[in-house]
């Protein structure tokens, strides 16, 4: 596909040639053509033929980075919130009164 671009800015070269060697032709109208006509497609092509290949390589990096995460965690001694069977409330022993219930229901 790069074959297509180059033979494309070959043409629009040899188009602002001859715009600035004619003899009504100027310089700026060799510049103008060749921007318009050749580095701005070409850059818009590029940009278009490159967008799955940036693409793949994005998911490649997120797929890099969510494996370093999982060997980073799985390294330190951290641990998810609740990952410990322990009961959710206060950690310290309630004493049990008899008199006393340590729950109560609402209602």
């Amino acid at each position: 596909m790069y074959l297509i671009v180059i033979a494309w800015i070959y043409v629009v070269l040899m188009m602002s040639v001859a715009e600035a060697t004619h003899s009504t032709g100027t310089l700026l109208g060799a510049l103008v053509t060749f921007v318009l006509y050749g580095v701005g497609p070409v850059a818009l092509v590029v940009y278009l033929m490159r967008a799955p290949a940036r693409r793949k390589a994005i998911k490649a990096r997120e797929a890099a980075e969510a494996g370093a995460m999982a060997t980073d965690s799985s390294a330190t001694d951290s641990v998810t919130p609740d990952a410990g069977s322990h009961a959710s409330g206060g950690a310290e022993a309630i004493p049990v009164h008899p008199s006393v219930a340590p729950v109560r229901k609402e209602p």
